[in-house]
C-alpha cells in the first residue's frame, strides 16, 4: 500500500467516523424531541390517577367537596409545573448535545408518577457513540395508605413473678419474691376504634409467657398420692430450685390516651410518640409446658437435673392485665384467674409485675 493510498484511507475513515457521530447525535436529538411529548402524556396520566383517588375519597366522605376541589387544583398546578420543568431539562440537554457534539453527561429524568418505581440512571455518551452507564433501581413502591388505622409492635416484658394464695400475703408465700421472675415475648396490633378519634385503641396479639417460681428453704415440687403438686424439702441443700410454666396466650386490651394529629394532602396520621398510654384487658391461652430445674452438690459432685412433667397444672390459662406509661415504656401487671394447679387444696394464682416495652 502506497503512502498516498494510506492517507486517503485514513481520511475516509475519519470522515466516516465524523458522519457516524453526527448521525448518532441527530438520533439522540430526535429521541429527546419525542420525549417532550411523552413527558406531557405521562404527567397527564399521573394527574388523572390523582384526581380519581381524590374523587374516591370524596365519595367515601373522607373529605369535603371544598377540600376535594382544592386538592385537584393543587395536583393540576403541580403536574403543570412538572411538565414545564421536565421539558426545560430536555431542551437544555438538546442544547448541550448540539453545543458539545454529543460529549456530555446526561442524567435521565425519573418517572414522577406516584405509583411508579424509582430509578436513577447516568449515561456518559461520547461523540463516537460509546456509552458508560450506571443505574440503580428501587423497584415498585407500595401505594401510600391515606388513613392508616392499624399499627403493629414487637412486645417484650420482664419483671417479678409470684402467687396470690388464699389467706396469705405475697411475702408469706413459699416462693422468693426477688428470685421469681417472668418474661414475655410477643407481637401485637393496635387499631383505632373510632373513625375521627384516636383516644381509644384496640390492642390484640399473641404472646409467649414464661412464669418462673423459686421455692424457699430448699423445697421442690413433687406429686403426692392424690396427684397433687406439693412442696417438699430436698434431702440436701439446693443451690437452685426453679419451677417454670410456659404459656401461649392471646391478649386483648382497650388502650386509652392522647395522640398527635398529623394531616397532609396525602396522609392522615395519629402519633402516640411520647404520649401517655393506659391499657386494660384480658388474655387467654394454653399451658405449653411445665418444667422444674434443680442444682445441688452430692458427694462433692455438681448435679443439674431438669424435669418436664405435667405437675397437675391447668391446661388453660386466662387472666387480667393492665399497663400504663409513656410511648413504648410501660409499667405492666398481669394476674391469672385460673389456679396454677388443678383441684388444689390451697389455690395459687400467678401474678406478675414488671416493665413492658412496645418496640
Amino acid at each position: 500500500m502506497t503512502t498516498i493510498t494510506f492517507r486517503i484511507l485514513c481520511l475516509a475513515l475519519f470522515f466516516s467516523a465524523m458522519l457516524l457521530s453526527q448521525e448518532n447525535n441527530e438520533d439522540r436529538v430526535r429521541n429527546l424531541q419525542q420525549k417532550k411529548s411523552l413527558i406531557v402524556e405521562q404527567e397527564k396520566e399521573a394527574l388523572k390517577v390523582e384526581v380519581e383517588s381524590i374523587s374516591q375519597r370524596l365519595n367515601a366522605n373522607e373529605i369535603s367537596s371544598e377540600e376535594a376541589q382544592k386538592l385537584k387544583e393543587n395536583a393540576a398546578k403541580r403536574r403543570a409545573l412538572n411538565i414545564e420543568e421536565r421539558i426545560g431539562i430536555v431542551t437544555n440537554e438538546i442544547s448541550l448535545i448540539e453545543r458539545n457534539s454529543g460529549d456530555v453527561l446526561v442524567l435521565k429524568p425519573i418517572d414522577s408518577s406516584a405509583n411508579k418505581g424509582l430509578g436513577i440512571s447516568i449515561d456518559l455518551t461520547r461523540g463516537d457513540g460509546s456509552t458508560l452507564q450506571w443505574e440503580k433501581k428501587q423497584g415498585w413502591k407500595k401505594e401510600l395508605k391515606y388513613d392508616r388505622r392499624t399499627y403493629s409492635d414487637f412486645v417484650i416484658a420482664i419483671g417479678l413473678n409470684n402467687v396470690i394464695m388464699e389467706g396469705q400475703s405475697i411475702q408469706d408465700t413459699p416462693y422468693k419474691v426477688g428470685g421469681s421472675r417472668f418474661f414475655e415475648l410477643g407481637w401485637q396490633w393496635r387499631t383505632r376504634v373510632f373513625k375521627n378519634s384516636n383516644f381509644m385503641r384496640l390492642n390484640y396479639g399473641v404472646s409467649f409467657q414464661f412464669n418462673g417460681l423459686k421455692p424457699k428453704n430448699d423445697q421442690y415440687f413433687v406429686l403426692d398420692s392424690n396427684n397433687q403438686a406439693v412442696l417438699e424439702e430436698f434431702d440436701v441443700d439446693l443451690d437452685k430450685s426453679k419451677f417454670r410454666m410456659d404459656n401461649l396466650v392471646f391478649p386483648v386490651h382497650l388502650e386509652f390516651g392522647p395522640s398527635k394529629y398529623k394531616k397532609s394532602d396525602k396522609t392522615v396520621r395519629y402519633s402516640i410518640h411520647n404520649k401517655f398510654r393506659l391499657g386494660v384487658g384480658i388474655y387467654g391461652g394454653f399451658n405449653l409446658a411445665t418444667r422444674q430445674k434443680l442444682k445441688y452438690k452430692r458427694n462433692g459432685e455438681n448435679i443439674k437435673e431438669k424435669f418436664k412433667r405435667n405437675y397437675n397444672t391447668n391446661d388453660f390459662v386466662y387472666g387480667l392485665s393492665a399497663y400504663a406509661g409513656f410511648d413504648g415504656a410501660l409499667l405492666y401487671v398481669k394476674y391469672d384467674l385460673n389456679p396454677i394447679f388443678k383441684n388444689a387444696v390451697v389455690k395459687q394464682n400467678n401474678i406478675s409485675l414488671g416493665l413492658r416495652f412496645d418496640l
